[in-house]
């Protein structure tokens, strides 16, 4: 039997246990080990890929796979956040019995079924073989699954009050849905060969990155996911002048 053409799949299936494993630990409020969690499903799902590749196994159940783990780990774990994030009732650890408030909460899975018309649509989508167009579900994944650990982390009190806003929350919702179906061509950040002039908008975002993240610990993640979605736009509008 060739192990080889069957570790990319493991790997795929490896991302799907960390995806379900952080369901539990969201159930649990626990949003510190469900981060983690995403964060490893996220590893293992870069890695499936790269090894498909490097063994030349690619084929369709591998795509298949990869993508219902993802609706997991970047769809449902995300989704399952906001909806807990908006049932919590002016405290962030103060969960609301209002049923009015209660029902608000269930457009948190707006970002689920987001997730879900991307993935399918990647599928399908030939020009997105060496970048992407609309937010990739990982990165958006990320963005989501780090707002509780700012507010719980960050020393911004204003910023922790406006996450708790849940009009905020449906706000962010909404555009995260958006961005990541959005006509929104987003550069490329393989660096095929080191070339500062070639490449200085990815090695100066990757070094903005590193610093963003060694200052501002987890306030970093969503703020370098929009850096990216921002820097893309911009260099799009240069690009067409």
């Amino acid at each position: 039997m060739n192990i080889k053409k069957h570790i990319p799949n493991i790997l795929t299936l490896l991302n799907l246990l960390c995806g379900c494993i952080a369901i539990v630990f969201i159930s649990k409020l626990r949003f510190d080990l469900a981060f983690y969690f995403v964060c490893l499903g996220i590893f293992f799902d870069f890695f499936d890929g790269f090894f498909a590749r490097k063994f030349g196994v690619a084929g369709p159940l591998g795509v298949q796979l990869d993508s219902l783990a993802d609706m997991v780990t970047s769809g449902v774990a995300p989704g399952y956040v906001m909806y807990q994030m908006l049932s919590f009732d002016g405290s962030f650890m103060q969960i609301t019995n209002d049923l009015s408030f209660f029902q608000v909460s269930f457009l948190g899975f707006i970002i689920t079924l987001g997730a879900c018309y991307r993935l399918a649509n990647f599928n399908i989508d030939t020009r997105q073989s060496d970048s992407f167009i609309g937010l990739p579900t990982p990165a958006n994944a990320l963005f989501i699954m780090s707002l509780p650990l700012v507010i719980e982390e960050c020393h911004f009190l204003t910023l922790s009050e406006l996450l708790n806003i849940k009009w905020v929350l449906l706000a962010i919702t909404m555009i995260s849905a958006y961005v990541m179906n959005a006509e929104i061509p987003l550069f490329s950040l393989k660096i095929k060969n080191f070339s500062f002039q070639k490449y200085k908008l990815q090695i100066g975002f990757l070094v903005l990155s590193i610093v963003m993240i060694a200052t501002l610990q987890y306030l970093a993640i969503p703020l370098i996911i929009m850096t990216y979605v921002l820097l893309s736009v911009a260099n799009n509008m240069l690009a067409k002048k």
